[in-house]
């Protein structure tokens, strides 16, 4: 038996098929338990995923009774690791962990819920923020293939509503501040308000989380058009990367996809948040149009990412494309007779888009929407 004690969190090795890690406050993170590895949720939910002999990754959630279970089996390990380990990390570990029993951990899901309306998406870099709602919904929400905020109508929240809300996701989160890093604002298009609405915002933000970074969602055809200087006043704040679903450099695909805007608007955009001193993360659909856009769509999207003014600092996320059976885009596309790619397919230009993005000196990362959890 193992510890690791640091200062953002605590990490129990009983032996090389089980590792456990838990935050400050004592809830558990995540559990490697002989080739799976669960994830808990801030809301108290439990995911699992797995990938044996070479195939696919397999995910889930678990059930309540199951992540219970589960639970227990955690505080079986703790309790283990108390009686075995030096004093001072024996002493965290019952001080800190063991009162997390699993009731415990599952009522998480009403606190949570006091909080925050369901977090749809984050970019991967972003899984450990510190999330915080300015905005409910989506300005557009029209886009044919994502269902991320169906039902929910846009809302943003005033400067006063922002800050309790901030408040409460800081008490919340507590000492598991330590392992999160900056502040994302959400949900679909924050950044979408005009600037009267945003400075108060992001100046509570900054009362409540000072010295964090700020993130967040941006579009280029919905909401408030921003100058540049206003772009440069949001940086100075701590605005410092914004992410665009480009999906394609295409602008025929764009207009099957029901997204306004094009391919030389969007360069246009980027250039101005790049004089603004505001980096960018730009994220490709690899896969939607299916087969008859396929060799247009990944064309089209490398010729438009080399106008850019992008540099190590940006990034270009590779999403594997997840199509939703009952979506608009999925009706479209039957419609139109287009062939969906196969997930072999879809892997490769994944590969090829990648070394294509890196020969420009720009970072590219695979973006699974199905791996996300916050």
């Amino acid at each position: 038996m193992r510890a690791e004690c640091r200062r953002a969190s605590t990490l129990l090795h009983p032996d090389w098929r089980h590792v456990l890690s838990f935050d400050r406050e004592g809830r558990l993170y995540t559990f490697y338990d002989d080739g799976v590895l669960y994830k808990r949720a801030l809301n108290g939910s439990l995911h699992w995923r797995r990938r044996e002999d070479g195939g696919p990754r397999e995910r889930g959630t678990l059930t309540r009774r199951q992540a219970h279970e589960v639970y227990a089996d955690v505080a079986r390990w703790a309790e283990l690791a108390a009686g075995r380990l030096d004093a001072e990390c024996a002493r965290r570990i019952t001080t800190e962990i063991l009162p997390w029993t699993p009731e415990r951990l599952l009522a998480e899901k009403e606190r949570f819920e006091e909080i925050y309306r369901p977090i749809a998406i984050l970019p991967p870099d972003q899984y450990l923020a510190i999330v915080v709602q300015a905005t409910e919904g989506c300005t557009w929400n029209k886009c044919s293939f994502c269902s991320f905020y169906q039902g929910r109508p846009f809302r943003a929240k005033s400067a006063a509503e922002l800050r309790e809300h901030a408040l409460a996701v800081r008490a919340f989160l507590g000492k598991q501040l330590l392992l999160r890093k900056g502040v994302f604002l959400a949900d679909g298009n924050a950044l979408a308000l005009s600037r009267t609405r945003l400075l108060p915002m992001l100046a509570a933000l900054r009362e409540v989380f000072p010295g964090r970074e700020m993130y967040s969602f941006v579009d280029l055809y919905s909401g408030e058009r921003h100058d540049p200087a206003d772009w440069r006043e949001l940086a100075g704040l701590g605005l410092r990367r914004v992410y665009i679903g480009m999906e394609t450099g295409l602008d025929e695909l764009l207009a099957f996809l029901n997204k306004p805007g094009s391919a030389a608007q969007l360069g246009e955009f980027v250039g101005e948040l790049k004089a603004a001193g505001v980096a960018v993360g730009l994220i490709v659909m690899v896969g939607v149009g299916g087969r008859r856009y396929a060799r247009r769509h990944a064309e089209a999207t490398i010729d438009a990412l080399a106008a850019m003014p992008l540099d190590a600092g940006d990034l270009v996320y590779l999403s594997p494309f997840i199509e939703d059976p009952l979506s608009r885009y999925a009706q479209d596309r039957a419609d139109a007779g287009i062939s969906p790619m196969s997930r072999e397919e879809i892997e490769e230009e994944t590969r090829r888009l990648a070394l294509a993005v890196r020969a420009m000196g720009v970072r590219a990362a695979r973006y699974d929407i199905r791996e996300f959890i916050y």
